[in-house]
């Protein structure tokens, strides 16, 4: 990396939070489309290292990815979990969604509670979502409502507890 693109870099501050993204990006056509659809659905936003985190309320993922696949959002590449415990909500879902029109990723994001580990499957809109969600609910215990399929994919049926959560023992269940 040359000097002026890491002085570049540097000089660059991220957007952080729902307004700061809001007033600087509201031409976005991500932006636009969630607007439009449901300004309550987006509840944070962030915009850092050019890419852009949209943050969706956790019972709207699948009309959110709906709204975005019509607005020229049509690659699902990966969706992963991070577990945040022992913090409330205790889980994050992160949903990357690539657009060949407008050559760009985004990243939805969705905070789910450990109370009621659940969200919508969003496999009928985007049938490559169908193992990673499951992944997750097999590692992680993070139920897709509506998934066609949902059961593990990596640890044996009759396995107990979710081995990538932080409260798993590092034995496990004995």
């Amino acid at each position: 990396m040359s000097s002026s693109q890491s002085n570049a870099q540097s000089d660059f501050q991220p957007l952080l939070g729902k307004a700061a993204v809001l007033d600087a990006l509201g031409q976005h056509p991500a932006i636009k489309a969630i607007l439009a659809w449901n300004e309550q659905a987006l509840t944070d936003a962030k915009f850092d290292r050019n890419e852009l985190t949209l943050t969706i309320a956790s019972d709207q993922i699948r009309a959110a990815a709906q709204t975005l696949q019509a607005a020229g959002y049509n690659f699902f590449e990966d969706l992963t979990a991070v577990d945040w415990f022992p913090a409330s909500p205790r889980f994050q879902l992160s949903y990357h969604i690539l657009s060949h029109r407008y050559k760009e990723r985004i990243r939805l994001r969705v905070l789910v509670d450990e109370a009621d580990p659940a969200v919508e499957s969003i496999t009928l809109l985007w049938p490559a979502a169908n193992f990673y969600e499951r992944e997750v609910f097999d590692l992680f215990g993070i139920r897709f409502e509506g998934h066609p399929n949902l059961r593990r994919i990596m640890m044996p049926d009759d396995w107990n507890g979710h081995p990538l959560r932080k409260d798993y023992p590092v034995e496990g269940y004995r």
